[in-house]
């Protein structure tokens, strides 16, 4: 037996009295000999490009280095997580989800990647470059992984699937942020109120609301937006692009909002209902309109008098009565009308159509208030009420007349000249 042999020989008899057995090139000890011929032995001595990649691990029971060559001299296995790769650098870079290294340095900021590809991928947001083009459209991104997901737009592929009920998705994060919805779960708080969010960008376009800071700019025009599909909404104005399209006619539309409203048009439906009285809109915008006659709010204000009115429309025939302005004129006589719904309530003097019909009885009539009030006899609905007393009534002028019995007013008279 050689000195060397004989050197070793007493090592590992000395180790099995201790109970522990050490590496003698990285100085690693192990609990049985079986850890030590396994790792040591065959990461050290194997090949050259094995070199000991060691890691401190807590647990004693993980075998050392993490690095090992398969049996089978095919693959290399990780010992943390016990992951295969047929490639030593494949192995490499994955060890680095385990250590935290970041190796790769960007030269231009302070960045730092585990991988050569994401540093390759992040130089592109300080050069504008984007090498990925869509084959369908002019659309161009700077990682290929951009690309992969909006040729999903194209082809209608939802590839993410809900367990929890039948939503499809096209992409990994709207299905975690739809999950959400499932469990109520709001993990994103705004630091500045007390509002939680389900999704990160809704905090941070909610966060704008607080700051007033509009980072997305139309490059055509000056205007600024808070919000990226306000910027978007706002180019077709420019482009003038529709591209929602009506699958029940030839109809397109600048905005998703334009064809679903459009769409009630063709199934009747009305889906926003009120929860005060249940009448119902097939517009969302309609509904809130329709809430201020509930609530009372008024928050459009005339910047000449004090009026004010629910509805913006109401606000801009209102002005009118200042400069003057009648702008609807009548073709069949000479009256004129600040307001267009005034014009079209005149034609109907001339034309004695009476579009509004009540589906209790076969009463019809010119106009819309006219038949509501109409329907106040068949329901017994007494809407106004008096601030004063408990009493109400079906009609605003029957209220107006009898405040006057609270008041003392006395209408003034009309003298009739013979």
């Amino acid at each position: 037996m050689s000195d060397k042999d004989a050197a070793t020989t007493k090592q590992v008899r000395n180790a099995m009295k201790k109970k522990s057995f050490q590496c003698n090139v990285c100085y690693v000890t192990f609990d049985n000999n079986d850890d030590f011929r396994c790792c040591c032995q065959r990461s050290h001595h194997t090949q050259r490009l094995l070199k000991c990649a060691t890691v401190t691990l807590k647990s004693k029971h993980r075998r050392h280095p993490m690095i090992h060559r398969e049996e089978n001299g095919q693959t290399f296995r990780c010992c943390v997580c016990d992951l295969t790769f047929t490639q030593i650098t494949y192995l490499m870079n994955h060890l680095r989800t385990h250590t935290g290294e970041k190796p790769f340095f960007c030269n231009m900021c302070e960045a730092t990647f585990s991988y050569k590809s994401h540093l390759t991928s992040h130089l592109r947001t300080h050069t504008g470059e984007k090498p990925f083009h869509c084959h369908l459209c002019k659309a161009a991104f700077a990682r290929k992984n951009h690309l992969t997901i909006h040729l999903r737009v194209h082809t209608g592929e939802k590839p993410f699937h809900c367990s929890m009920c039948v939503a499809t998705f096209a992409q990994k994060g709207q299905l975690t942020s739809h999950l959400k919805t499932h469990t109520g779960e709001k993990p994103f708080h705004c630091n500045v109120c007390e509002a939680t969010f389900a999704r990160k960008y809704s905090l941070s376009s909610h966060l704008r609301t607080h700051t007033g800071e509009k980072p997305f700019h139309c490059n055509m025009c000056k205007v600024a937006f808070a919000q990226k599909c306000s910027l978007a909404r706002h180019l077709r104005t420019h482009t003038g692009e529709k591209p929602f399209h009506c699958n029940m006619c030839e109809a397109n539309f600048a905005q998703k909002d334009g064809l679903t409203s459009h769409l009630s048009t063709h199934t009747g439906e009305k889906p926003f209902q009120c929860h005060m009285c249940g009448a119902a809109f097939t517009h969302k915008a309609h509904l809130y309109r329709h809430l201020r006659i509930h609530t009372g709010e008024k928050p459009f204000q005339c910047n000449m008098c004090k009026a004010a009115f629910a509805q913006k429309g109401y606000l801009t025939s209102h002005l009118r009565t200042h400069t003057g302005e009648k702008r609807f004129c009548c073709n069949m006589c000479a009256a004129s009308f600040a307001r267009k719904d005034s014009l079209t309530k005149h034609l109907r003097t001339h034309t004695g159509e009476k579009p509004f019909e009540c589906n209790i009885c076969e009463a019809t009539f010119a106009l819309k208030g006219t038949l509501t009030s109409h329907l106040r006899r068949h329901t017994g609905e007494e809407p106004f009420q008096c601030h004063m007393c408990e009493a109400a009534f079906a009609h605003k002028v029957s209220l107006a007349n009898h405040l006057r019995t609270h008041t003392g007013e006395k209408p003034s008279t009309v003298t009739c000249m013979r």
